[in-house]
């Protein structure tokens, strides 16, 4: 019969029992606690380079990274604190610092993590002035555009194809302010990127609005229908969410509480792209295409 160490603290003055290894981000999940992340993703091990979860452990005299750090018995944790609060501003804020603030005409409006934050902490604005970097869109990708001025370099998009795709075919490239998304190991165009599998699972991570789909500004969030559905293009039967507007497919996303752990395939994901314009770089066969569109179809009860 195994043992497994049982581990004891308190959160927000709340009780916890959980495993021993377990991080303080995780604790806080399974009583219901919510912690503020950004560079976080459920499936892989934590990047710790946002500094949104930074809690207060009572006693100590910095602050951690609730992503990474693991609890200890006896722990007494604030998520709340007065020190937690101005440390969460002031990630956003250096965030901020090199970011547009143009949130209306943004595609990601109202589909942003980084934007309901700064709503949730009351930053407004950047308190550090200077010329914003300005970068060149890529818009190459027939399925998805980048734009590295939205870009807050989380990680989320490259440790997803890394780590759970496991195609690396993206990077970071140059640094500081120069930093960019692209196309590993040497940069370029998106479209010249061989190791490119144009699943889209970059574009489901990102938290902001540089990477999007390409009919991204054809709607917005509060316009959609959501219904959850199946891919039928393999064994798989991958869980996927289709975006509706006016009965017509905008988007399509993975369920992330599915076994597919969030991933989709390039036709579970953009295949409605292809049968909606077939004469760009298709991901389906041309005989697939009307076998493609009836499906559709009756995915969204067309009569």
């Amino acid at each position: 019969m195994s043992y497994e160490k049982k581990i004891h603290a308190k959160i927000d003055g709340i009780e916890v029992e959980v495993n021993a290894g377990t991080t303080i981000l995780k604790a806080a999940q399974s009583v219901g606690i919510k912690i503020p992340t950004l560079c976080y993703l459920e499936f892989m091990d934590p990047e710790a380079s946002c500094r949104m979860c930074m809690v207060e452990i009572v006693g100590m005299p910095k602050l951690v990274t609730a992503c990474s750090f693991p609890i200890e018995d006896g722990y007494e944790i604030l998520t709340k604190s007065e020190r937690v609060i101005e440390a969460r501003r002031g990630a956003l804020d250096l965030l901020l610092s090199n970011h547009p603030n143009e949130c209306f005409a943004c595609p990601g409006n109202g589909d942003c993590e980084f934007q309901a934050l700064c709503y949730e902490y009351g930053v407004e604005k950047t308190s550090y002035p200077g010329k914003m970097e300005k970068k060149p869109i890529d818009d190459s990708n027939p399925y998805f555009t980048y734009d590295p001025n939205l870009c807050i370099l989380c990680h989320r998009c490259v440790n997803t194809c890394t780590h759970l795709v496991g195609r690396s075919a993206i990077g970071l490239e140059n640094r500081g302010f120069e930093s960019k998304v692209s196309p590993a190991p040497f940069g370029g165009k998106w479209i010249d990127n061989m190791e490119c599998e144009f699943c889209g699972n970059c574009v489901q991570a990102c938290p902001v609005g540089a990477l999007r789909p390409k009919n991204r500004s054809e709607y917005r969030p509060w316009e959609v229908k959501k219904v959850e559905s199946t891919c039928y293009n393999c064994k798989k039967e991958c869980k996927r969410i289709l975006l509706i507007k006016n009965n017509k497919i905008m988007d399509v996303k993975a369920d992330p509480e599915s076994d597919n752990k969030g991933r989709l395939c390039n036709k579970g994901r953009f295949e409605f792209y292809d049968v909606e314009r077939p004469e760009q770089i298709a991901i389906l066969e041309a005989k697939d295409i009307e076998r493609a569109k009836e499906a559709l179809k009756a995915q969204l009860d067309i009569k």
